[in-house]
């Protein structure tokens, strides 16, 4: 049987992101996200709901969501589902969290509205277009 773990998400950051290290020194940060969704009920009112997620990201792009994201910019993001489970230190039970693995995040607006950027090693964001697995050969035509 097959299977299939995609998520697609737009919506904003709830706050400014940050940086932690793994003890490999990998850079991680959980992006906290708001997703908004507006329907009508079988009884005519609009209903306005939202969503809101966790995302880690890893690597580089963890470091490149500190450097440009801040509170309140519209991201898209896209990735799969993880479960993560625990045991609570104080009560001893069980304990889970379904959150999302980023595999790409794209920022959906300019730079921070106050122009400064955040103490992170110089950066740019991730482009929004993958590129091709083979260039055009010199005498090829390239369609724009």
């Amino acid at each position: 049987m097959a299977s299939l773990n995609k998520v697609m998400l737009i919506g904003n950051l709830t706050q400014d992101p940050e940086v932690r290290r793994t003890a490999s020194g990998t850079a991680v940060s959980t992006l906290r996200m708001a997703v908004n969704e507006s329907f009508q009920s079988k009884s005519g009112e609009k209903v306005e709901r939202t969503v809101f997620l966790d995302v880690d990201v890893w690597d580089r792009q963890a470091e490149t969501c500190q450097q440009y994201l801040s509170k309140g910019s519209p991201i898209f993001v896209e990735g799969r589902l993880q479960l993560d489970s625990w045991d609570d230190k104080e009560t001893g039970q069980k304990r889970s969290r379904l959150k999302v693995r980023a595999e790409r995040v794209q920022f959906l607006s300019g730079p921070r509205r106050d122009g400064a950027v955040r103490d992170a090693p110089a950066a740019a964001p991730a482009p929004a277009y993958e590129e091709p697995l083979a260039k055009p050969a010199a005498d090829e035509d390239i369609p724009f």
